[in-house]
């Protein structure tokens, strides 16, 4: 069973007797080295055939040092091969003490240098990774459960790295865990994937706050080196977040389209001669990718307000001057100039605007009560409202109203930023039209 276990050794052994002859010569010895057990063992110390002479004194000095300290002794010295190179090798000995507790003799454990170095290298690396890494690293099992988590890790999903442990990724994600899921899968099955991905996740801890992070993942298959075929052990998943990096990103891209459809618009109004065409122009392009329905609502006498803001009628004043379609998409158009008044109840949101001379934004809330749009006036399935008001040369014209539907995210000061600059350009065409004598804010 001895020589079983010293000839499955991964590491070079021999052993020396109290007399300095050589006892044991493994496997790995004669690998390294190229002489056998059978030429080894036996022969008198190392000197001529496995060290070089010059060399020797000093080597079995080394190793014979054991028998007088305590603990393992490292060192590192050449060895000569059975074909005469040299290699250069890390060696670890250690006194073998006998029944009367004296040393009997002395075993040396060895390895090529760049070998130990390699390894000592990744050990080093692992543990750098689990302590000091500014990125979390998560070792992830076969079955998708964490299995070692760094600290960085840890405090990125809101708890302590032996909490995590153990548990399946949909207790620790509302949010990504199908995206994150597959992702491992799929490393599991085809390997380490060429780029890194960016998911979005939501904290079960953070659910009160419902905040999405993104996270660059990286991803790489572990396999066990010791087996004959190659068994992944699972998944190493190395991240950082890049929340505010992407969000920046996101709301910069978002800032160029709305300038570029600023721009658009108004070369495209610039090209129309009815100054009501103009404005509907303006909501046309003002709708791409912002709101699913866009009204125009103007004072009704087509004086506006005064220099304080809103008229004296109140919201009972506001006609309907301009609408998209509301079912199949379609170019928004003019209504008839009826002069009849919307029937806007109290406290409805285009007052407001009227009355605040401002924005104001409208949503029906997480449970979205049944009549909610249609008790303000506005196409079925909105659940986000803002409303802005048209102001030009000191007067208010009207408010403009931009939809969105349950799909889409309430509005933001972001967005009533935008709309504001819209409205303005709206205001403009429909005071352009008041003064031509058009129906934008004249009674039939």
């Amino acid at each position: 069973m001895l020589a079983a276990l010293l000839d499955g050794m991964d590491a070079a052994l021999c052993a020396f007797g109290a007399d300095g002859a050589v006892t044991h010569w493994n496997r790995e010895a004669e690998r390294l080295l190229g002489w056998t057990a059978a030429e080894a063992v036996g022969r008198q110390g190392l000197a001529g055939w496995a060290v070089r002479k010059e060399d020797a004194d000093e080597v079995e000095a080394d190793l014979l040092a054991a028998t007088r300290s305590p603990g393992r002794q490292v060192h590192e010295f050449a060895l000569l091969t059975k074909d005469g190179r040299r290699v250069l090798v890390r060696t670890q000995s250690s006194a073998v003490l006998g029944p009367d507790g004296r040393a009997a003799g002395v075993y040396c454990a060895f390895s090529e240098v760049h070998a130990q170095i390699d390894l000592e290298r990744s050990i080093a690396l692992s543990e750098a990774l689990f302590v000091d890494a500014s990125w979390g690293v998560v070792l992830v099992d076969a079955d998708l459960r964490p299995a070692v988590v760094n600290a960085h890790a840890a405090r990125a999903l809101g708890m302590g790295r032996t909490a995590v442990l153990g548990r399946p990724l949909g207790d620790l994600l509302t949010q990504g865990v199908e995206e994150l899921e597959s992702a491992l899968t799929h490393v599991l099955a085809e390997g380490t994937p060429p780029a890194a991905a960016e998911l979005w996740v939501m904290l079960r801890s953070d659910e009160v706050e419902q905040t999405r992070r993104c996270w660059r993942s990286g991803f790489v298959r572990l396999a066990s080196p010791l087996a004959e075929e190659p068994v992944p052990l699972g998944v190493g998943w190395i991240f950082q977040d890049v929340t505010d990096a992407k969000r920046a990103e996101q709301e910069a891209s978002l800032l160029r389209f709305r300038a570029q459809q600023l721009h658009r618009a108004g070369r495209a109004a610039g090209e129309c001669e009815d100054p009501m065409e103009a404005a509907a122009v303006h909501l046309d392009f003002a709708l791409a990718g912002f709101a699913d329905h866009g009204l125009i609502d103007v004072v009704g006498g087509g004086s506006g307000g005064g220099e304080g803001g809103a008229p004296e009628d109140g919201p009972s004043a506001l006609v309907r001057a301009i609408a998209s379609p509301a079912g199949a998409p379609g170019p928004s158009e003019a209504m008839p100039p009826t002069g009849i008044p919307v029937a806007y109840g109290p406290g409805h949101p285009a007052a407001q605007a009227l009355e605040r001379c401002g924005s104001v934004r409208a949503g029906a809330g997480p449970a979205i009560a049944e009549g909610w749009a249609a008790a303000r006036k506005w196409p079925d399935g909105t659940v986000h409202g803002l409303c802005v008001v048209l102001r030009s040369r000191g007067r208010t014209l009207g408010v403009a109203t931009f939809l969105r539907g349950p799909s889409r995210r309430p509005f933001d000061r972001a967005d009533a930023s935008y709309a504001e600059d819209v409205a303005s350009r709206i205001a403009a065409a429909l005071d352009l039209a008041d003064l031509a004598g058009g129906p934008a804010g004249r009674e039939p």
